[in-house]
């Protein structure tokens, strides 16, 4: 019986080419991936060195941490109840600045997105204005509004507002272009005002989205607003920022306790009422 000989096949000239051009991107890929390499190197160095990253004077200070955290105990109760009275100030400056912030970025967002602009004209400045007011933290604006409105929670509550509706417009205005505008379409066609129908159409698809990132929104308020004190603003990080002026580590493990009892609470309620909304 003859042995069966190998069948030597001759690549088609198309698969001949596309092997040359794969050879010949090779080298000029693993030269872009060592020059991303080198430059995130060089990047984080960079970032070392600005930092000021020094490790063993961070573990020569390891002791004075411990010093402290020996002062904190027992926690200081006896001002217990003024310190939920002042985290309760922080929930409600979150709350309402998140709440006026969610029902500004519901109008801004239809003119911000792209397609469903009634003035496309429009849309860039707006645009630009949303990005300008997410760029901007809270604290800034809270900082920066006291003299206009004085001390006290109404000026972090303007600034949570301001910040939150950047953000909150930016989202909902790039769940608008993800969304099919079919219904809204065909309610055109059939007559209806454009804004009408873009409201009737988009809102019963997008409310249960909106919901979930408002309420997301909410719990981060929650947390950065505790630091709204610090200038001012309300809530309990005027207490905060007493005790760690006064050296009072007793008090500060009392308010920070409060403090994590309160944001636990928060996350948990948003995220029942996430699956609820799923």
């Amino acid at each position: 019986m003859r042995p069966i000989q190998p069948m030597h096949v001759t690549p088609r000239p198309a698969l001949q080419a596309a092997l040359e051009r794969h050879r010949r991107a090779v080298p000029q890929r693993r030269l872009a991936q060592g020059a991303g390499a080198a430059l995130f190197v060089l990047a984080a160095a960079l970032c070392w060195h600005l930092a000021e990253v020094d490790l063993a004077r961070r573990v020569t200070g390891l002791p004075r941490i411990g010093h402290r955290l020996a002062q904190a105990w027992p926690p200081a109760l006896h001002e217990l109840p003024v310190f939920v009275l002042r985290m309760g100030e922080t929930v409600t400056i979150a709350l309402l600045g998140t709440l006026a912030a969610v029902l500004a970025a519901v109008l801004a967002a239809l003119p911000a997105a792209r397609g469903t602009s009634p003035w496309p004209w429009l849309r860039w400045p707006l645009r630009a204005v949303l990005n300008a007011f997410r760029g901007i933290d809270s604290f800034i604006f809270a900082l920066n509004l006291e003299p206009a409105v004085g001390l006290g929670p109404f000026a972090g509550l303007l600034g949570v507002a301001l910040h939150t509706w950047g953000s909150a417009a930016k989202l909902f205005a790039e769940q608008i272009e993800t969304t099919s505008l079919d219904t809204a379409e065909a309610l055109e066609a059939g007559g209806a005002e454009r804004l009408l129908s873009l409201r009737q159409a988009l809102l019963p698809q997008l409310a249960p989205a909106w919901s979930s990132q408002a309420l997301y929104l909410f719990e981060f308020k929650g947390r950065a607003s505790t630091v709204l004190g610090v200038v001012g603003a309300g809530g309990i990080g005027q207490e905060l920022k007493s005790s760690m002026d006064l050296l009072d580590f007793a008090r500060l493990a009392t308010i920070l306790a409060v403090v994590l009892v309160a944001v636990s609470l928060i996350d948990a309620l948003s995220g029942w009422l996430r699956r609820r909304l799923a």
